[in-house]
């Protein structure tokens, strides 16, 4: 349990779901977490869980839409803990309405977080991590990058974006020692999806479509987190990890 042990890591939209079961698992694997999110009370609440590990733990409030915000939660992280080495770009949002009732503050709201998040918060902490000459930043995406929804539209859009936002990424930050992966979560319990998984029809179609027969949970995703960002894979960059269920085998 030593495979991030020296390092730190910031997460945002890390006091529930999907971002806090990554921050609790980079905390057992040895490293000092900022956990960032908008609910600074929830960042207080879940930085406090880990330290009661005995883990290292800083709550920031950050709205990731903000690039004083953005450059801000990078300069807390090494205000606090002396660098940073780790960035999961998880902070998101979704939205369920017929695209042609959508209106322009709809999608905007989701594109803003979702993709303009992951662009200043990985902008601001690779200028860190370059200047440094290593780094390693992990894009929350969705299997929605590959199977759309005619309700979920600006979301579709918004992950697919970020799909291949990781991979530019990559790209650009490689010659500076900087990794750049994504990983592709799909339907999973967290607040975002209990709107559609609290009905029983939508449960059983949802399950329907998961080969392995059930619906994921946050911690699910720790293990592809961990992997991504820890020395075993070093020589992986600008791949998207789908941790679905088997959802995109249909």
């Amino acid at each position: 349990m030593s495979r991030l042990l020296g390092k730190v890591a910031a997460v945002t939209g890390g006091a529930r779901g999907i971002g806090r079961a990554i921050a609790e698992a980079y905390a057992r694997e040895g490293a000092a977490v900022v956990v960032a999110d908008i609910d600074g009370d929830a960042a207080t609440e879940t930085a406090a869980r880990i330290a009661v590990t005995g883990a290292r733990a800083l709550a920031v409030r950050v709205d990731v839409t903000k690039p004083a915000e953005a450059s801000g939660l990078v300069d807390q992280a090494v205000r606090a803990f002396g660098a940073l080495d780790v960035l999961v770009n998880n902070a998101g949002v979704i939205g369920r309405v017929d695209w042609l009732d959508m209106t322009e503050s709809e999608w905007d709201r989701v594109m803003d977080v979702n993709v303009k998040g992951t662009f200043l918060c990985g902008q601001a902490a690779a200028r860190h991590m370059t200047a440094r000459g290593t780094g390693n930043i992990v894009n929350i995406c969705s299997n929605s990058a590959e199977s759309t929804y005619p309700t979920t539209l600006h979301y579709c859009a918004s992950k697919g974006a970020v799909k291949t936002l990781t991979k530019a990424m990559a790209l650009a930050l490689a010659p500076k020692g900087v990794r750049c992966n994504a990983i592709g979560p799909g339907p999973t319990e967290t607040a975002l999806s209990h709107g559609r998984l609290d009905v029983a029809s939508e449960r059983a179609a949802t399950l329907a479509h998961i080969p392995l027969g059930r619906v994921g949970a946050p911690s699910d995703l720790a293990g592809a987190a961990i992997f991504l960002a820890s020395d075993e894979a070093a020589w992986v960059t600008g791949i998207t990890l789908f941790v679905d269920g088997g959802w995109l085998t249909f």
